[in-house]
């Protein structure tokens, strides 16, 4: 098996993961919809899923270059389970408080911390420079998984059945992740670690990786303006739908507009990109935020599936070409500690967003006397125009064009890591 097959078969594996991951958000984002109302205690499960896992990408960055990774995505996966199965227990047992569920995806956000920059890092192990635009579109398909398949699979299963039965699901499918990093981690021989260096020595060394190559830094704290409105879209998306429609429909306006990460995924897988790709990342986010300015403009399925799907569709475009120019400029001894302190930045605007999004929109609704479907509309169209405005602010800078430059200039750092 070459390294490229290996590739397939653990992103196949997180390919299931996604849709398995994406059961259970959707499923619990309605059941506490249901029982509260508001969308602030939607978008607190949505904040307590994702903050520690935001808190602890560095130190698992770290981790990813000093042991095995695909040991660590092993352990990261299977135990990230423990937090679904403690909510299904709950269940069983009668109905969930609201503060189980909480606890619940906090356990599961921990354990999963150790999976992203494994993952990410693992990618540089295995595949060429010239096959990172193709995998970094399969990747975004992946992503896109848990918006395309899970609300609609989950939709119908809610329908039919109840919300413990898309927790057993997702239990189901840690096994299978847990199977295809095994066989690929056979495949690959481990580096022996050369120099043993203290933790916060490591942290420190990605911190100067991230500084050496001019630009890099910057287009990281852009990236954290970037989530923080992309992060207003994911969290109140769904009440604005359920504000004029049930749980079935929800499900198939998210497959819909979800299946443009599809459509574009498919096409970057097969083609990839080959230049300007500062020009390309910033044409997807101009078009991503169009689709989020529109998106609530008409409570109507049919409008929110096709303004969903021009916002979905475009972000493959920006995600690929931002992780390029990232990816190709960090050192690949480490690729792990780097990818954490960029998904600890980068990310840190969902945080924002999941905290304050859910009150606005609550606030908005009130002062309006219009409800939180009007006030979900109106901030995530807010939130469109500011992306717009930032991914055109971006085409001007001369630093981030310098990213595509040849990085003869990385840093070499003593020793070899473990990968």
């Amino acid at each position: 098996m070459n390294n490229y097959k290996r590739f397939l078969l653990l992103w196949a594996g997180e390919l299931v993961s996604s849709i398995g991951g994406g059961l259970t958000s959707f499923g619990l984002g309605i059941y506490i919809f249901q029982k509260t109302g508001r969308a602030s205690d939607m978008a607190l499960m949505t904040l307590l899923a994702f903050l520690p896992g935001l808190l602890l990408k560095v130190p698992a960055g770290v981790l990813a270059d000093r042991y095995d990774r695909r040991l660590l995505m092993m352990i990261g996966d299977g135990l990230s389970g423990l937090g679904v199965l403690y909510i299904l227990i709950c269940m069983l047992q009668g109905e969930a408080d609201i503060w189980q569920i909480y606890l619940g995806v906090i356990i599961s956000s921990v354990f999963s911390a150790l999976l992203e920059p494994a993952f990410t890092a693992t990618i540089t192990d295995l595949l060429t420079k010239e096959q990172f635009s193709r995998a970094n579109g399969l990747v975004s398909m992946a992503g896109s998984a848990r918006y395309l398949f899970s609300p609609i699979i989950a939709g119908f299963l809610l329908a039919v059945s109840d919300i413990k039965l898309i927790l057993i699901i997702d239990i189901c499918t840690f096994f299978l992740t847990i199977i295809s990093a095994a066989v690929v981690r056979k495949g690959i021989a481990t580096k022996p670690m050369q120099e043993k260096k203290s933790f916060f020595q490591s942290i420190k060394e990605g911190w100067d990786a991230v500084r050496a190559r001019k630009g890099l830094l910057l287009l990281i704290l852009l990236s954290a303006l970037i989530t923080l409105f992309m992060g207003v879209f994911q969290v109140l998306g769904e009440p604005f739908v359920l504000s004029f429609a049930d749980s079935k429909t929800l499900g198939i306006v998210e497959t819909v507009a979800a299946s443009g990460m599809l459509f574009t995924g498919v096409i970057l897988g097969i083609r990839g990109i080959k230049r300007n790709f500062v020009k390309m990342m910033c044409i997807g986010l101009m078009i991503s935020g169009l689709g989020m300015a529109l998106f609530g403009a008409f409570p109507k399925a049919a409008t929110t599936c096709i303004f969903g799907f021009i916002f979905f569709g475009a972000l493959p475009l920006a995600n690929n070409c931002l992780d390029y120019l990232a990816r190709t400029n960090i050192p690949e001894e480490l690729q792990g500690r780097v990818w954490g302190f960029i998904g600890f930045i980068s990310q840190s605007g969902y945080v924002a967003a999941y905290a304050l999004s859910g009150v606005i929109a609550d606030g908005v609704g009130s002062v309006t006397g219009k409800g939180v479907g009007t006030g979900a509309a109106i901030t995530i169209a807010c939130s469109g125009i500011s992306l717009m405005a930032i991914a055109l602010g971006m085409l001007r800078v001369r630093r981030l064009r310098e990213l595509e430059e040849p990085a003869d200039d990385l840093p070499e750092m003593p020793g070899e890591i473990a990968s």
